[in-house]
């Protein structure tokens, strides 16, 4: 049986995609994953959208969502984590925005500004793609106390692009406690 963290632990906001093989079966397995590590529990995850490329369009669409952690590591830790889960579930990085397996991208840390070599913090694009925008709307709480909940519909707002991004269904990934089902 997994431990989750408790003390000493933040909350932290992650996108996930997958555009080749079983989609939905990968990303429901890199939260498994995720949720099995002994330092980060999985609390909420959005929906599944289907989506369309973005960058390079010669490829099939992606399943995308966002999922809601809580963890005990760093930013840079937790990235490195995901980065090796990301390998394990058959992740090759052979043509910038290209298909993928999966990917696993580290969007905002409770209260952190990072820039490192390694990381940005909050995500440097996340505010530009509708396929970040329109999942993690679905799992930030609107009393967020940082403006996560306001710059993500402020920005939802305003943002051209959304038709790319259809429902696809209910994430069925469900924690050890249950939850997730929106």
């Amino acid at each position: 049986m997994n431990t989750h963290p408790t003390s000493g632990t933040t909350e932290a906001y992650i996108a996930l995609g997958a555009n080749l093989g079983d989609r939905e079966a990968t990303l429901m397995e890199a939260l498994a994953r995720l949720d099995a590590h002994s330092k980060i529990e999985v609390l909420r995850c959005s929906r599944l959208y289907e989506t369309d490329p973005v960058g390079y369009l010669d490829q099939p669409c992606f399943l995308n969502m966002t999922a809601a952690l809580r963890t005990a590591l760093g930013p840079e830790e937790l990235l490195v984590v995901m980065q090796q889960i990301e390998l394990e579930l058959g992740r090759e990085r052979k043509i910038r925005y290209g298909p993928r397996t999966v990917d696993l991208d580290l969007l905002w840390v409770e209260g952190q500004e990072i820039d490192t070599p390694l990381l940005t913090l909050p995500h440097p694009r996340m505010m530009e793609r509708a396929f970040v925008l329109v999942p993690l709307a679905d799992i930030v709480a609107e009393e967020e106390s940082s403006g996560l909940y306001r710059r993500t519909q402020e920005a939802l707002t305003s943002m051209d692009g959304k038709e790319g991004v259809r429902f696809w269904k209910i994430c069925n990934w469900r924690s050890e406690s249950g939850l997730t089902e929106n």
